[in-house]
């Protein structure tokens, strides 16, 4: 079989003219695929660790919907690096809107779910969310090496 060579051309053109549309595209487009991303994470509740529920939960990590339509988040997963993992269920966040994973226990109402772990998740002198779709891909990752304020805002 023999082989057009505008064919390859057109091909190797096309290939080119995309990578340079990728290459101009801001980095937040590619982080954030679907909307959806992380947001503000309290690491480090405030106070000293007592394992109370009210400090437990004073521990979070918002997720934040920048898209334009609300987002279904049943099967999406947020994860450390120990391997600590929340799995939604059935959740849908509105577009522009947040949903803040809270460590303690507690009951899943408005923009607030919660882990119901008996103790802490993120490690306060370092640590990496990572939130993976349903499908297993990673949607997206913040990371932190410092305990300095307890706060690490992603993006």
């Amino acid at each position: 079989m023999r082989i057009r060579t505008a064919a390859p051309l057109a091909l190797a053109a096309a290939t080119a003219l995309a990578g340079s549309l990728l290459a101009t595209a801001p980095a937040s487009a590619a982080s954030h695929q679907g909307g959806l991303h992380l947001g503000k994470i309290q690491y480090n509740s405030p106070g000293s660790d007592t394992g109370t529920n009210t400090s437990l939960n004073a521990e979070f990590v918002d997720i934040h919907n920048n898209g334009t339509v609300k987002l279904q988040l049943k099967g999406y997963r947020l994860k450390d690096n120990t391997g600590y993992t929340y799995t939604f269920g059935s959740y849908t966040v509105a577009a522009g809107k947040t949903v803040r994973v809270h460590t303690g226990k507690g009951s899943n109402a408005g923009a607030h779910v919660y882990w119901n772990r008996g103790w802490y998740v993120w490690n306060n002198t370092g640590d990496k969310a990572r939130l993976y779709k349903p499908s297993g891909s990673l949607q997206d990752s913040c990371s932190w090496t410092s305990s300095i304020t307890g706060i690490k805002v992603c993006h």
